[in-house]
């Protein structure tokens, strides 16, 4: 009788911590009602956080959580947002076109019942999967090269100019994953940390204010790669987690790239099966309260 109590404590044990592999975080995400992701571009953590000229993300950094060893996979930019939509680098040409059919979140998303719209900033029209227009790059929102979307008429409506982001906020009808594109100024591209910044304090304090984040959301701040260093494939950028449920403040020293933020959007939203590296990458538990 007491060896089969022993047995039974200890499967209850593993069933409430959950099976993280040795030497990672144990427990499990918390779940979130709603995942925002914001991508910003080339810049080294140096130049980011502590930087003057990042009040508004600096704030968010000593307020939550902080990866203070998180380092992009690879240059230029869309190896990096491929990873964060597929889990694979996929391509290291900017300039890429062709439709890609590995797994990925939309179809993720779509199998485990999920809503999902890309947000993307200058946008021309609901649905666009053309090349780059103005400050539209489409490098920048590779939602639009995913067969999940391109290849599919009804999917493709979820591709909206960022202006529908703010009527979604106030109607209370944004998706459970919610992908923000600023345009090549606003992400620190083409103009300054400090206009990326501004940018941000206007468009997302108000959503970490609203009824909807302060119930269940789920931000994650990050850049797509460093502007000088390959550490590790694409150098050691910032990444940030806001969440009513994180650790606050905290700053985590473990290595983490961008296939663990892909596993941390989907396991936040309840997702179970995880596309290309995904699925083996770090768990981000450490951020959370149990």
């Amino acid at each position: 009788m007491r060896a089969s109590r022993t047995a039974l404590a200890w499967f209850s044990l593993v069933t409430l911590v959950g099976c993280e592999s040795p030497g990672r975080p144990s427990g499990r995400v918390p779940r979130a009602g709603h995942v925002f992701i914001v991508t910003e571009e080339n810049a080294d953590y140096a130049a980011v956080i502590g930087s003057s000229s990042m009040p508004y993300l600096n704030s968010l950094a000593q307020q939550y959580g902080l990866a203070t060893q998180y380092y992009a996979n690879t240059h230029p930019s869309i190896g990096n947002y491929f990873m964060l939509a597929t889990g694979q680098i996929i391509t290291n040409n900017d300039s890429y076109s062709t439709i890609v059919t590995v797994d990925n979140i939309v179809r993720r998303l779509l199998a485990a019942g999920k809503t999902w719209k890309s947000f993307a900033e200058d946008l021309p029209s609901v649905g666009y999967i053309g090349g780059d227009v103005g400050n539209y790059a489409r490098k920048h929102n590779v939602f639009a090269l995913l067969s999940d979307v391109a290849n599919d008429s009804v999917q493709r409506k979820n591709l909206v100019p960022f202006t529908q982001f703010a009527t979604d906020l106030a109607n209370d009808a944004l998706p459970d994953y919610v992908n923000i594109v600023p345009n090549l100024c606003n992400d620190a591209h083409d103009c300054s940390l400090a206009t990326a910044d501004t940018w941000l304090k206007n468009n997302i304090a108000p959503l970490l204010a609203s009824a909807t984040f302060q119930r269940d959301g789920l931000l994650i701040i990050t850049f797509d790669e460093a502007g000088s260093d390959n550490t590790h494939g694409g150098g050691r950028i910032g990444w940030i987690v806001v969440s009513p449920k994180a650790k606050a403040p905290y700053q985590s020293t473990t290595l983490y790239q961008h296939e663990s933020t892909l596993r941390l959007t989907l396991e936040a939203l309840g997702v179970t099966q995880l596309p290309g590296a995904a699925a083996t990458a770090p768990g981000t538990t450490e951020f959370f309260t149990p």
